[in-house]
């Protein structure tokens, strides 16, 4: 990337609450520091007049915007996006602190023109350290990368919108983000999936770039087991609805793979380390053997919440995409 190619890139930022703003003002602060620098930085309010008015007093150097579609991550950032008139579109979420380098990183496989979206690797920054009983395997839980994604640039079905860039024609032809269908609150949905599965039915590929590192901040409330099943729960049930939605089955082929190949390696290995002989130190086999459990349990909320999906049967088949830009 060039400086002249920093033109073509802007960088979209939602935000819903004020207990993440010391994070939104250092996302902010990394999003600025890019180099080369970005077209523009939006930041994204979504329907928090309070701080709407905050971001508008004490956020220099940005554009920033209300959410102007229904609540939830998905208007948010269709809002941001629609505002940008760049030919491609980088998005970070609030809590996201990004090296100088990650935009030029992100957006170097836009040279092929098959691309049509790129994510980044995200690592967890949790506020005092990964709990024990947490295998990598499950990081998507908390937002970053796991064990199991690749380990060099290659091409993926999806990767994540607190990572993410877009070539801004095809974005537009599928209408964004599917309004409604997201991360509203404290419900979570597939949006980012959904969205890199209908960019590429026409044959476009995204790329994942694990130099294309960013930090996620974890608070303390998202590293506690409850907090796992109920994120595994949310997942069981966020990809049965897409499932309906994108009209098959055929878009889960990555989350087979994940259930029958990534997690009973990591489950194979935990159990494995609970078994080692007595020399192995005690501390060590409690750890492998509270992470065997932890996977089967995370796999039976994700079951459970799929199966509450199929016979609860509430989500309409056909949900709407976002509006276009007038």
């Amino acid at each position: 990337m060039t400086r002249v190619d920093a033109a073509r890139v802007s960088i979209v930022i939602p935000c819903h609450t004020e207990r993440g703003w010391d994070a939104l003002v250092g996302t902010v602060a990394s999003a600025l520091a890019q180099r080369p620098a970005p077209a523009e930085v939006v930041v994204v309010v979504d329907h928090n007049p309070r701080l709407y008015d905050r971001a508008l007093r004490h956020l220099s150097g940005v554009t920033v915007l209300e959410n102007g579609f229904q609540r939830g991550a998905s208007g948010t950032r269709n809002t941001g996006a629609w505002h940008t008139t760049t030919p491609l579109i980088a998005f970070l979420d609030g809590d996201i602190n990004a090296g100088p380098q990650w935009l030029a990183q992100l957006v170097a496989p836009f040279d092929d023109p098959s691309v049509v979206g790129t994510g980044g690797a995200i690592a967890a920054a949790w506020h005092r350290s990964q709990p024990r009983w947490m295998p990598d395997e499950l990081l998507w839980a908390v937002g970053a990368s796991y064990i199991g994604m690749p380990a060099d640039t290659a091409y993926v079905r999806n990767v994540w919108s607190a990572s993410m860039a877009v070539r801004r024609d095809v974005f537009t032809e599928v209408h964004g983000f599917r309004e409604g269908f997201g991360k509203i609150g404290g419900r979570n949905r597939p949006e980012d999936t959904d969205l890199c599965l209908r960019m590429s039915a026409s044959g476009g590929r995204w790329m994942y770039v694990p130099k294309a590192v960013v930090d996620h901040h974890v608070p303390a409330e998202r590293a506690t087991f409850r907090f796992l099943l109920r994120r595994c729960y949310a997942e069981g049930r966020g990809k049965v609805q897409m499932a309906r939605l994108l009209h098959g089955s055929n878009s889960l082929r990555a989350e087979r793979s994940y259930l029958t190949r990534t997690l009973p390696r990591a489950l194979l290995r935990d159990l494995h380390g609970a078994l080692r002989p007595p020399d192995a130190g005690q501390d060590a086999r409690r750890t492998h053997a509270v992470r065997a459990a932890t996977i089967i349990v995370a796999v039976a909320a994700a079951a459970a919440g799929g199966a509450a999906e199929v016979l609860g049967d509430k989500w309409p088949r056909q949900h709407p995409p976002p509006p276009l830009p007038s």
